[in-house]
């Protein structure tokens, strides 16, 4: 069975319903790869098993349905992409053992601010000056809640930031393969990518876990970030990273919650006070973008 390649459409709201969707899976994995580093698996083991999984499961699951899986049309492309998901992931896992999931997270949603700012030159998009503003007081929320000066800019913090510009390529990336290849074609060449990257490190000083909670995590890191990438995939056929970015934002109060329930960490007075503005503009942001595509429709009525 050859694949079609589903178009990019502009459905933005339809996009941003999936990525919602995938904050979900993305909190799972954090928070299972936080855990696997609390009952002290090595980071190498860890990344190697969130990508073995997944390989697995991307083939097990997507080469009956698609006999030319691993077929693409710009591998190029396809390999940027998997090394920016293994910086992404690599740099978020190591920044979780020395500091908490929600300064993690709150590092990592410094991410909108530069798809926006990358996605003029590598997409050609043009950003108003609403959504700069609506961006721009979501990243005032960051700095409320990681506060310069304290336990946020611990040396791993810079690590978080590296991840960060890792991730807002690999969502660019994301956005100039949709309609190139397909979602499934995508999330088995990321994997593979990733773990031919991460196999020489994996095996040095291997551990098993030893409890219940620690093997649900290592089983659950590589289904949820499957899960997780293939939504996310999905919804960049129907709405621009600009469009997108904002709303990963939900993840931050999920990663907060596991924190508190699980790490003992809880949340301080500051993240409750820069929570609500990120939240906030990132409501903005999809109004404006419901208000745009509206505008856009309407137009084409009209001609």
């Amino acid at each position: 069975m050859t694949s079609t390649i589903a178009p990019v459409e502009e459905r933005r709201s339809l996009g941003i319903g999936l990525l919602l969707f995938a904050q979900l899976f993305f909190a799972t994995l954090d928070t299972s790869a936080k855990y696997l580093s609390f009952i002290g698996l090595p980071l190498g083991e860890i990344v190697f098993i969130r990508y073995a999984v997944h390989v697995v499961l991307a083939v097990a699951l997507f080469l009956p349905l698609q006999r030319d899986l691993f077929r693409t049309r710009n591998w190029r492309l396809e390999l940027l992409r998997g090394l920016c998901l293994l910086g992404v992931t690599g740099a978020n896992f190591l920044a979780q053992r020395f500091l908490p999931l929600t300064v993690t997270g709150a590092l990592m949603f410094t991410m909108p601010l530069m798809v926006t700012a990358l996605s003029g030159p590598f997409l050609g998009e043009t950003i108003g000056w609403r959504r700069w503003m609506a961006v721009g007081i979501g990243f005032v929320g960051i700095l409320i809640i990681v506060r310069p000066g304290t336990e946020a800019f611990h040396p791993a913090s810079l690590i978080c930031l590296a991840g960060a510009l890792s991730a807002a390529f690999y969502s660019i990336i994301t956005r100039k393969l949709a309609g190139v290849d397909s979602a499934a074609t995508q999330q088995v060449y990321s994997g593979i990518i990733a773990l031919a990257c991460i196999t020489p490190f994996a095996f040095s000083n291997w551990v098993w876990p030893t409890s219940g909670g620690g093997w649900f995590a290592f089983i659950a890191i590589g289904i949820t970030g499957m899960i997780a990438h293939q939504l996310n995939t999905i919804a960049h056929r129907f709405a621009p990273p600009s469009a997108l970015a904002p709303f990963s934002y939900t993840e931050l109060l999920l990663l907060a919650l596991a924190s508190w329930l699980i790490f003992a960490e809880p949340p301080d007075a500051w993240f409750y006070l820069g929570a609500p503005i990120i939240i906030g503009s990132g409501i903005y942001i999809w109004f404006r973008e419901r208000q745009l595509n509206r505008q856009i429709t309407v137009d084409q009525v009209e001609d």
